[in-house]
Parts: C-alpha cells; structure tokens; sequence
C-alpha cells in the first residue's frame, strides 16, 4: 500500500511538474495604435519553438515553461522579450522602430546592421520592383539609385547595360564583354548578368557602390557589385501560396518622323542632283501621281508605321514558402513571354522553376541548399531592318504588283528601289521576313552549405559550393529570295554556335562575433576557390533543303563553310584569401577593414592584394547632440580601398625571331632579329575614397545618404604604339578617374490609420577624366568619320570634331570669307569655328564636343496609400551627355536615302530660314558631312518611369476564407520628354546607329496570398 501511494505521488509530480513547464499561450501583436501586426515572429527565447501571427496578429504556443521568454519581432519594430510568468494569455504591443537602424543589410559574405555601415550601399526591396512588368530584374531598378546608370534596350529578353559611378575601362571600345559591368552576385553565385532570374523570387538587391564595399569580392569588383538574395521561407510559418501574374501591351513611342512622298521629293528637286529629280519621274510613272498632288508619286510609305506592332507582355509566378520548427522551404515557378514590336519572329520565353530549403539538422549544424532552372528562347530582331527603315525612300510601297507577275521573284512580290533606279533595294521587310535568329539559353545554378556553431552565439563555421551550368544554343536562319538581279539572297545560309559555360565556387568561412562592455567585435575570415570553364564550337553551311525547321541541321547542308568552322575554349582557376573586421564601441565609434589576395592563372602577375579601411562616427550618441532638436541620428562615414578588374582580356600576342645573314667584308655573318607583340598584363586597379552622410531628420520621418567619392582606376589596360613596328600593343599604364555627389532623401510618413504616403528623391553627378595614357598624346576610337578621341583631362571616348559658328546666308558671306571661297563654298554651307585662329579649317580645328556619359542624373518616387487603395508613381532622367547621330550622319555613304522630318522642315532653303541646318545639296557635299557639333546631339531626357495603381481585397484578412487580392495596373515609361533626334535617348555607348525603341507598356496584374 505505501508503495502504492508512493507511485502515485510521483507520477503527480511528474504532472505537475510537466503542468508548469507545458502551458499553451495565446495573444495578440499588434502596434502602438493597436492595429494587429501579421506575420509577427514569436518565439521562446533560447529554443527553435515559435510561431507567426496571423492575419488578425493572433498567435498560439504549447508547452511553453512558465517561466520562459516570449520574444517577439517585426520588421521595422523594436524587438520585445517578454516573460511568460505563468500567463495564459499575453498582449504585445510593439513600437515602431522609426530610425530603422536595426534593420539587416546584405554585404559581401555575410550581414551587417544598418547602423553598422561605414560604405556606401544602397538596398531595394522587392516591393520596391513589383510595379515593374520587366524580365530583367536590373530595369526594374533604373531611376532608384544614385550614382547606378541603367540603360534599357527595347528588345525582347535583351539585359540592359548597367553601371556603378561610371567607367574605368579603356576595354569597352571593343565588341567583346563590357569590362565597367558589376559583378553579380546571387545567393553566393559569381555571375556577368541576371537575365535568368525572375524578378519575383528576389527579397532584395544592394548595390555595393563605394571600394570599402565591394573590397572582400577583390579582383571582380571594380565596377561595383549587385547582391542578390532570392527569397527563403520562415521557420513556424504556415504555407503561404502567392499567386503574382500581368498581362498587358508594348507599344513604340515617340516613333521616330521621317520626311513623307511630299518633303522628300521637294529636297530631292531642291538638291540640283539630276538622278534623283529623274527617279521621282521614275516613281511617277510606276506607281501613278498622287490625286491630291500631281508633282509626287501616289505612294507615301511610312516605313516605321510598317514594320512597328503592338507586342504583347505577361508574366506568371506562383510560389510557396513556410516553415516548421527544424525547416523553412521556399518553391516557385515562373512563366515570362514577352513579344517585340519588330514585326517579325522577334520575342522572348523564359520557364524558370526554383526552390529553397533550410534545416537545422541540430544545436550545432544548420544545412541547406537552393536551385534555379532556367530556360529561356530569345528570337532576336533583324537591326538592320531599323537602319533600312530609316533610309528608304516614301516613294517606294512594301508590295509591288508589277513584280507579282514576274516568276523569278520569290518568296513574294517585294518592292525594289533600285526598279526606280536607286542603288539598293532599301525594302526591309525581305531580311525580316527570311531571317530568324534564335538562341536557347538554359542556366542551372545549385547551391549548397552547411553551417556549423562551434560556439553558440559567437563563432560560426560556414563552407558553400556554388555551381552555375550555362548553355547557349545559337540558330542563325536565313532564307533566299529573289527581288532584282542586286537585291537577292542566293544561298540559304545556316549559322550555329553552341557554348557551355561551368561556373563552381566553394568558399569557407569563419565568423567569431562578440560584445563586451560596450565592445561590439565582428571578425571574419575566409578563402575561396573558383573554377570557370567554357566551350565553344560553331559552323556554317550553305543550300540546305527549303522544307522547314526540320532542316536546319548541319548535316543536311549541301556545303559546309569549312573556314567557319570553330572550335575552341578557356579555362580559369582562382584561389582567394580574404578577411573582415567589423568593431564598434557604444554604437558610437565604428571601424571596418577588409583584407583579400586573389591569386589566378589569367594573368603573368599571379597575386593581387586589395584592401580596404573606413570609419564612421555617430555624432548624436554623443552627449553634446543630445536634444538638438534637428538630427535624429546623424553619422558621419569615410572608406578607402582598392579593387581589382578581371575582366581585362588576359595576356595575348607572342614573341618571334628570325635568322638574318650578312657579309662583312669577305665573311658571312647570322644573326637574330626578334620583334614583340606581346602583353604581359594583369588586372587593372581602383582607388577609391568615399565621405558620406547618413542621417534622420523630423522625427526619423526623413532620412538622408550623402557620398562624395572619387575613384581612380590605375594600371588602366590601353594600346600603345610602338615606335618603328607598326600597330600597338596593350599594356597596364593608362589611369582614369571618375568623380562624384550622390544624394538620396526619402520622406516616410503614417499620417492616420488609413492614410501613409513617402516620397523620394536622389540626385548624382559625375566627372569622368582621363589622367594618364602613358605619356601618349591622345588615343583615338570610333572611325575616321565618327572620330572618338581620349585625351587627358577629357572624358575617355569623348566626341572629337567641328563645331559650327553657323551657316553661310548669301553671297556677300561668302566672298567676305577666305575660307568659303577657297573651298568653293555656297549659301546653305557650314561655318566652322576657326578655333586656332590660322585663318584656316583643317583637322587641326576640332575639338572635343561632350561625352557620351551622363553628367548627372536623378529619380524620384512617390506613394500613397488609403485603406485598400495604393497609388505609386516614379520618374528618372539624367543630362549632360552627348549622342553621336550616326544613322543621320552615314549620309557619307550614300546620297539616296530619305531624311528624317525634322532635316526636311528645318533644312536652309533661303537666306534666314536656319543658321543651324545645312541646305539639301549643302548635306550632300563632304564639307558639311565632317564630324561636327551638328551630328552630335543633346541626350538629357526626362521620363515618368512607371504609374502603378492597385486595390487590395481583404487587405488586414478579417474576412475568413477569402485571400488577401491586389488587383492593380500599371503604365511603364507612358512618357518620355527629349529634344534628341531618334526613338529614344537611351544610347549606351552614346553612338545612335538605330537602336531597338523602347516601348511603354500597359499591363493589368493581380496578385494573391492565401
């Protein structure tokens, strides 16, 4: 029996004991106003047990000791513990972190807080992109970031150009991989560009500006780096299916005017040329005179209006994250079409599918991985058939029925210029119509690590392997046809490239972390190791059967173009050591320094070490700032540091020898003469300093970054000529500096339960100088007729020409000028500046006429929510920089072509009608055709970026069973403000030789979470 009792009594105590340490606790989170807060973290201080609250901010935990730690999270509130003490019931209020100085910033191989930063970094969010209908991510980001220059293409699936504060690199006159792009950086993975992510798995994007930031990636980051995390899911987190999809329409605008059938035929009668007058007559009798005016030809082409659609765009996204106590999981899957406005097979497909998973293996070992499969078919345009466009003639129609009933043309009855009596056939739509360029692009990108706590809180073991896998499969197609004898297609030709490239990375790192008084030390240490293979094997064949894609083989060509045929590759090993010191003392006195020895077999140099230093002090932890009653929080930053560039082609050329023999006197002597092309380079350097402000004004409704910088790009890989051997050879001796004021504002304010609004505003300049070209004069690019010219003290590629002083009147001008009559001038030619003042035009004469890089540029965003309605709108534009108008200027070439509008309005015919444009027979002759101010346009432009207004149903999910809707539209680039003469003033290397429109673009979206 007293066993008996004694059993009994322990298991009561067991009970009671498992009673106290086992309550359930429910609540509510919720802010200082009491709206509920959903997605709030909970969690019991010390363990992996916790929740998120749900629509309502409700939450619910069991079996959770008495005695323990609730603490409790949200995005942009201060953090709350709370002690359970037995209750069964807690109410959390949280209030709201207006400084948001806490909140985590991505940096390179890790994170730090906002208040920790003495770089210069600036981090968008993902719903800082949503509004964007875009398949590039990085267009979604133009106008949104000081000092980061995003120049958009209109095509289909094409990336646009992105750069950092400029460029300084010589390398990007050539055709090959623009050596000023940024390295991308995403979840741990080395890439060129991010034309396979879908903008919607992204949480955030930071753009790492300044050396100080970018210094732990080393010899790639140069130009700056774009970090890129996907999204992940949470740990006691509820699956939550989002549904994100948009259709909608691209349409061109401001489409490009060109002269009509009447303004072009007034400047051809007006230019005095006989030929041109006769194939107006020409046109006459082919075609009919026009009704309403018999002195045109009754055909009025507008050759944009033809070969220009409405394209259509749509996206759709679907993805699941969540978590349990040990994992969180993140899946999505993507579908992205978008159509070109070039009517033709012009467009492009992307499939992505993706997932994500984290799983605290134990205490100690946390594992996980992530994967992308992308694959992509882009059909690029036919460009020359903007530039064929742009010069035929509005005398010619698309379609000619004479030629319906000749059996030797084919496919179909095409018109020909030249059965007018014009050099070339100018129709384009025969190289659209039997053209077809496609590219398949299939990327893998796995990531794997594992982390391990070696001692809880303080000193974390991490090792990751990165391995991206690209293919690109390239099909060139075009067809034969027949027009005229000169305007054909004889052979089906057949182009195909395919290329692997294999990308691996496994990097190991330490991280010990640890506060002590008022010490808060952060170090890092770390190598890593990157592999990159590629292959390429193309060919070329000709006459392969007309029967479809079924015959686009090869080997079912009748002639293969052995000396096309190619096979080839590289391969690169790196091997890298870098380390980070992050300390501050009472949040006041910040240090950061950085370490990284990159080691490679590109270059002869096999080791580049770069550092990096900065400092920051924030001023209102001081006792004398307290209450000053302007700053909220104002710190005070500064960074120095050096980086490397890579992406300098690596050492090329080779050193030869050869016998020569001679006689000297009665003996034969031999010898060896060698002679060198050889380039021994290595990786160009940045210096960069960097001062900047970071501060909160007004309550911490205003924030405020400011960066003053100026980066000096040395060992700058240049040619250089060399004396008594023609040609050049590329050597580490040019230096190049970029400059310049970035200023970000951003006013955030919560006026009422139902009303918020912010808006924003960035400005940034930039003074791009060429230093030092190694004792060389000048180096010129571009052609002899579109000179480009490098001079220290100038921007590098800077437009090199005439400027103009005006345009003779009459004939006392004339024969007033020694210049005009000794070259034969007339009323309705040029006047050029005599700029050195020898009483002579000559060569000696030009000048530099602007750069084709922007000199500052700015954006703005506002927005404003009420209840269940949200509005945004965003605008960017930038001034100061110069297009060369080449297609304008290839009149060199040839003289029977159209002209555009505002040519034909604007043109000199009499005295006083213009002292700016040249007659119609003044164009025609080389004195007016030399490079000159006239050519080279004003590029500044403004534009609304993107308006976006949506309604959301069930917006705070009190209604049971029916999911949170957005449903919104947008209008992307609706409007473009530009005095420039082309489609659009977004010229990436400045020189205009037609380049793809963009369009606006009008889409209707919803998206839903359930």
């Amino acid at each position: 029996m007293r066993n008996t009792i004694l059993t009994i009594l322990f298991f009561l105590s067991l009970l009671a004991s498992y009673a106290q340490d086992g309550i359930t606790v429910s609540g509510t989170v919720s802010d200082t106003e009491g709206q509920p807060l959903p997605g709030a973290s909970v969690v019991v201080k010390g363990t992996t047990t916790g929740t998120q609250t749900d629509f309502d901010g409700n939450f619910t935990l069991d079996k959770i000791p008495s005695d323990g730690i609730l603490s409790v999270s949200y995005l942009g509130f201060v953090t709350q513990d709370i002690v359970v003490d037995g209750r069964s019931t807690i109410s959390v209020s949280l209030a709201e972190d207006a400084q948001a100085l806490d909140e985590v910033v991505v940096i390179g191989y890790g994170e730090m807080k906002s208040k920790d930063l003495t770089s210069s970094i600036t981090t968008i969010k993902s719903e800082d992109m949503a509004g964007t209908p875009t398949g590039q991510a990085m267009q979604a980001l133009q106008g949104k970031v000081a000092g980061l220059q995003v120049t958009n293409s209109g095509g289909p699936g094409q990336s646009p150009v992105i750069r950092v504060r400029g460029i300084g690199s010589y390398g990007t006159d050539t055709n090959d991989t623009d050596t000023s792009a940024p390295l991308y950086v995403v979840d741990g993975m080395f890439f060129d560009n991010i034309d396979f992510l879908n903008t919607a798995d992204i949480t955030s994007i930071s753009i790492l500006k300044d050396a100080s930031a970018a210094a732990i990636y080393g010899v790639r980051a140069a130009n700056g780096v774009v970090l890129i995390e996907t999204k992940s899911g949470s740990y006691n987190q509820k699956a939550e299916i989002t549904y994100d999809g948009y259709t909608g329409y691209q349409v061109a605008q401001n489409i490009l005017k060109l002269a009509n059938a009447e303004q072009f035929t007034t400047l051809a009668l007006e230019s005095g040329s006989e030929p041109d007058a006769q194939f107006i007559l020409n046109a006459m009798q082919r075609y009919g005179r026009s009704r309403v005016n018999p002195n045109i030809p009754n055909v009025n082409t507008d050759w944009y209006d033809q070969i220009i659609r409405t394209a259509l765009i749509r996206n759709h996204s679907i993805g699941v994250t969540g978590g349990s106590e040990d994992a969180t999981y993140a899946i999505g899957a993507n579908y992205f079409g978008q159509e070109g406005i070039l009517k033709m097979k012009n467009e492009y497909e992307r499939f992505n599918l993706r997932s994500k998973i984290d799983f605290k293996a134990s205490d100690w070992l946390t594992i996980g991985g992530n994967a992308v499969i992308s694959n992509a078919t882009r059909y690029d345009a036919e460009n020359s058939a903007w530039r064929l466009a742009y010069y035929a003639v509005p005398i010619l129609p698309v379609y000619d029925d004479i030629l319906a009933n000749d059996p030797a043309v084919f496919p179909t009855n095409y018109a020909n210029a030249q059965d007018l009596g014009y050099r070339g056939g100018q129709n384009p739509f025969p190289l659209m119509d039997n053209s077809e360029q496609r590219s398949k692009i299939r990327n893998v990108l796995a990531n794997f690590y594992a982390q391990i706590n070696i001692i809880p809180e303080k000193l974390t073991f991490k090792t990751a392997y990165n391995h991206n896998f690209q293919t690109i499969e390239r099909r060139e197609v075009r067809l034969p046809y027949f027009i005229g004898n000169n305007f054909q297609r004889e052979d089906a030709n057949l182009f195909k490239r395919s290329e692997t490239f294999s990308n691996q990375i496994w990097d190991n790192t330490l991280t010990f972390t640890d506060s002590f008084d008022k010490h808060n030390l952060t170090v890092l240490a770390g190598t890593s190791f990157r592999d990159e293979a590629y292959d390429k094997l193309e060919a070329r064949a000709l006459n392969f059967p007309l029967s479809g894609e079924e015959a686009y083989f090869i080997d079912q060509a009748q002639t293969i173009v052995v000396e096309d045929v190619k096979d080839g590759g590289a391969r690169e090993y790196g091997f890298s050591y870098f380390g980070r010191v992050s300390y501050n003392y009472d949040n006041r006195y910040l240090l950061y320094g950085t370490f990284r020895a990159d080691g490679t077999n590109k270059y002869q140099e096999k080791w580049g070490y770069f550092p990096t230093i900065g400092a920051g002090w924030v001023l209102t932890g001081e006792s004398f700032m307290q209450d000053n009653g302007i700053f909220d929080y104002l710190k005070l930053r500064t960074s120095w540091g050096k980086l490397g560039n890579d992406k300098v082609a690596a050492s090329s050329g080779s050193i030869t020898s050869s016998v020569v023999t001679t006689a000297l006197g009665d003996t034969m002597f031999s010898g060896v003469t060698t002679s060198s092309d050889f380039t021994a380079l290595k990786w160009e350097v940045t210096e960069e300093i960097n001062a900047g402000i970071s501060a909160r004004l007004l309550d911490n409704n205003l924030s405020l970054e400011a960066d003053y910088y100026v980066r000096d790009t040395k060992d700058a890989v240049i040619p250089v000529e060399r004396a008594l051997i023609p040609g050049s050879t590329r050597q580490n001796i040019g230096e190049i500096r970029n400059s310049g004021l970035e200023i970000a504002l951003n006013w955030d304010k919560k006026v009422s339960e139902d009303l918020s609004y912010n808006i924003g505003v960035n400005f940034s300049t930039l003074k791009n100088e060429v230093l030092d070209l190694g004792g060389q004069p000048h180096l010129d690019a571009g052609t002899a007729e579109f000179r480009q010219r490098s001079i220290v003290g100038e921007p590098i590629f800077a437009f090199f020409g005439r400027e103009i002083a005006g345009v003779y009147q009459n004939d006392a001008e004339i024969q007033a000028d020694p210049v005009a009559v000794a070259n034969n001038l007339v009323p309705g030619d040029f006047r050029y500046k005599d700029i050195n003042g020898d009483g002579d035009i000559t060569d000696d004469d030009r000048v530099v006429l602007g750069s084709f890089l922007p000199s500052y540029s700015f954006g703005f965003n506002f927005g404003i929510n009420y209840k269940n309605w949200d509005f945004s709108a965003a605008g960017t534009g930038q001034g100061g920089n110069k297009i060369l108008n080449r297609k304008r200027g290839e009149v060199i070439f040839t003289n029977d072509t159209n002209w555009d509008r505002d040519f034909a309005v604007n043109r000199w015919h009499g005295e006083g009608t213009t002292n700016s444009y040249p007659s119609s027979a003044g164009v025609r002759k080389g004195w007016n055709q030399r490079l000159s101010d006239y050519w080279v346009e004003d590029g500044d432009f403004f534009r609304i970026q993107n308006l976006t207004l949506g309604y959301t149903i069930n917006k705070n999910g009190k209604l049971k069973g029916v999911p949170s809707t957005r449903i919104y539209v947008t209008a992307e680039k609706p409007l473009t403000l530009f005095s420039y003469n082309g489609f659009n003033p977004e010229v990436s290397n400045g020189i205009d030789n037609e380049t793809y429109p963009i369009p606006a673009t009008y889409t209707i979206g919803v998206n839903i979470k359930i």
